[in-house]
C-alpha cells in the first residue's frame, strides 16, 4: 500500500510538473512519457495554481503543509503564497448529499427535527471537514462543522507512508539526531485528533474557558447536545478574515494594535495556559468589528508542561536580554545538548545567530532564515529534536506571518518582552511559593494527620530487629519535614492575610 501510495505521489508531481517548479526537471523524467487527459489545458495554468492542484490532489497532509506554507510570504515568491492562500478555507467541498447522509446518521432521517433551517451551500471548506450555517429550533444562529467521509482511511494511509520516510531518515547521516520517528508520531496524533469532532469542540470549550475575561480574544460557545464524532455544532461567529486588511482598517481598525494583541493572546496561550491554539492560519482567525480576534477550528491544539515552559521562557528572555550564556547554559540543564558541551563555544554559536536579529523590525528579519541557522547550529553541537516542541515552533510560524501581513513594522521581540517578563516575575520567588503551597495543601492536609496511625502500622509488620528502629526515625523525619511545611504554608497564608489587613486599614 505504501509503495502505491508513493507512486500516486510522483504520478502527481509529475502531471503538475512540479519537478520544473523547483528547478530539477530531470527528476521526474522517467514518468513523463504518461498521456495525461486535460494535458494541454494544464500548460497554461500558472506555478501556483500547479502547485495548488497538486497538493489538494495529493490530500489532507498534504494541503495542511500548503497553508503552512502560504503564510511565509518571505521565503516563498508572491504569486506561489496567493494561491496557495486558497487551500486556506477554499478547499474544493464535497457534495451535499454526502454530508447529509452523515448528518443523518447522527441525528437520524428527519433534520427539521434538529434545525430549522441549514445551508447546503458549505460557507469552509477544508482539508479534514466543511462547515454549512443553520439554525436550531430554538433560533440560534449556529456553524456546523461536518468531517469528510472516509477521510480517516485517506490520512492513515499517508501516515503509514510518513512513517516509512522516518524509518529511512534515520539511516542518512545524521538523521537520528533529528528523531524523525518520534517527530511522525506527535504529527499523527495530532490529526488523530482532528478526526473526532468531539475532542475539538472540547478544545474549543478549554480555550473559550482560559480566555473568558479576555478584551482580546473570542471562542464561539459549543452546543454539546447537537455534538458527535463526526459532527460539531457551536456559536455562529460574525467577523471579518484577519487577511482582508483593507476591509478591516474601513472598519476602523486598529491594524498596529491588532497586529500586537495577536502577540500578546499567543505567548499568553503558552506561558500562562499551556495550552495553545495551534493551527493560526489567516482562514482560521477572523477579527470582530472593535478589533477583537476570533478563533476557529480548534483540531489542532498543542500543550505544554511546566517543564517545558520554563525552559521556552529562560531560553526568550535571555535572547530578549541578549544573555546568551544564560541560553547556552539552559540548553545543558534541559539536557537537550551532550553533557560534555563547552558552554562558551556554544554560547557564541548563539550569539552569531541572533545578535544581527535586534533592534530590526519584522519586515527586515526573516524568522524562518533565523531557525535554518539555529537548525545548522544544533546539528553541530548534536542537539537533539524535541517532538512536543514542533507544534510550537510551527505556530510561530505562523504568528510571524500573520504579523508580517498585519504590520511589517512591528518588532516582535519589543513587544513581547514585557510580558514575558511579567509572567516570569510570577514564576519565581515567593509568588510561586504560595502557588506552590497551595497546591500542595489538600495533600498535606490529608497525610498528616495519617502519620502516627502509619507510624503503628509500620512498627506492628514485624520489621526485624534492628530495622524498626531505622524506620521508625525515617518516619519521624518524614513528619517533621511535613509539619515544617504546614508551619512553612500557615505562615505564609498568615502573612498574606495580614498583608490584606493592613491594606484595608491603611488606604
Amino acid at each position: 500500500m505504501g509503495l502505491l501510495r508513493l507512486l500516486r505521489i510522483l504520478l502527481v508531481c509529475t502531471r503538475y510538473r512540479l519537478d520544473v517548479l523547483v528547478g530539477q526537471p530531470w527528476l521526474l523524467a522517467p514518468l513523463r512519457w504518461m498521456p495525461w487527459p486535460g494535458q494541454a489545458a494544464l500548460a497554461n495554468l500558472s506555478r501556483g495554481e500547479r502547485l495548488r492542484l497538486a497538493l489538494e490532489g495529493l490530500g489532507p497532509i498534504f494541503v495542511k503543509l500548503g497553508q503552512a506554507l502560504s503564510t511565509r510570504r518571505d521565503l516563498l515568491p508572491v504569486d506561489l503564497a496567493d494561491e496557495l492562500a486558497r487551500l486556506q478555507d477554499r478547499v474544493p467541498p464535497f457534495p451535499w448529499p454526502e454530508a447529509r447522509a452523515v448528518l443523518e446518521r447522527v441525528y437520524g432521517p428527519d433534520l427539521g427535527g434538529t434545525f430549522s433551517w441549514i445551508d447546503e451551500t458549505p460557507v469552509a471548506s477544508a482539508s479534514v471537514a466543511q462547515v454549512h450555517f443553520a439554525r436550531l429550533l430554538d433560533g440560534r444562529e449556529v456553524a456546523v462543522k461536518i468531517l469528510r467521509p472516509g477521510i480517516g482511511r485517506v490520512i492513515r494511509r499517508d501516515l503509514d507512508l510518513m512513517r516509512t520516510a522516518a524509518h529511512l531518515l534515520e539511516w542518512v547521516p545524521d538523521g537520528r539526531r533529528l528523531r524523525p520517528r518520534e517527530v511522525v508520531e506527535e504529527f499523527a496524533r495530532h490529526l488523530r485528533d482532528e478526526l473526532d469532532l468531539l475532542i475539538e469542540a472540547s478544545n474549543a470549550s478549554q480555550l473559550r474557558r482560559n480566555f473568558a475575561d479576555s478584551t482580546l480574544l473570542r471562542v464561539p460557545e459549543v452546543y454539546w447536545d447537537w455534538c458527535d464524532h463526526q459532527v460539531m455544532v457551536m456559536e455562529r461567529m460574525v467577523g471579518t478574515p484577519v487577511s482582508r486588511i483593507e476591509v478591516l482598517r474601513s472598519q476602523g481598525v486598529d491594524i498596529p494594535k491588532l497586529a500586537r494583541d495577536g502577540v500578546e493572546i499567543f505567548f499568553t496561550q503558552v506561558f500562562r495556559d499551556g495550552f495553545f491554539h495551534a493551527d493560526m492560519h489567516p482562514g482560521n482567525i477572523f477579527v470582530a468589528a472593535d478589533g477583537t480576534w476570533i478563533a476557529l477550528d480548534f483540531g489542532i491544539v498543542g500543550a505544554l508542561e511546566q517543564r517545558d515552559k520554563d525552559y521556552l521562557a529562560q531560553n526568550l528572555i535571555g535572547f530578549f536580554r541578549r544573555d546568551y550564556r544564560r541560553v547556552a547554559e539552559a540548553h545543558l540543564e534541559a539536557g537537550w545538548v551532550p553533557a560534555d558541551t563547552r558552554v562558551e563555544e556554544f554560547e557564541a554559536a548563539i550569539r552569531a545567530v541572533c545578535e544581527p536579529v535586534f533592534d530590526r523590525p519584522l519586515k527586515e528579519i526573516s524568522f524562518g532564515r533565523v531557525l535554518l541557522r539555529l537548525f545548522q547550529v544544533s546539528r553541530r553541537f548534536r542537539m537533539e529534536v524535541q517532538p512536543q516542541l514542533v507544534l510550537l515552533q510551527k505556530t510561530l510560524l505562523n504568528v510571524e506571518g500573520l504579523g508580517r501581513d498585519l504590520d511589517p513594522d512591528l518588532d516582535l521581540w519589543k513587544t513581547a518582552k514585557p510580558f514575558l517578563e511579567r509572567w516570569m516575575n510570577e514564576q519565581v520567588g515567593w509568588r510561586r511559593l504560595v502557588k506552590e503551597l497551595e497546591r500542595e495543601a489538600p495533600h498535606y492536609a490529608h497525610l498528616l494527620p495519617a502519620i502516627p496511625r502509619l507510624v503503628v502500622q509500620a512498627l506492628q509488620q514485624g520489621a526485624r530487629p534492628g530495622e524498626d528502629r531505622a524506620l521508625l526515625a525515617e518516619v519521624l523525619a518524614e513528619q517533621r519535614r511535613q509539619g515544617r511545611v504546614l508551619l512553612l504554608l500557615l505562615g505564609a497564608l498568615g502573612g498574606l492575610l495580614l498583608a490584606q489587613v493592613l491594606f484595608w486599614l491603611l488606604r
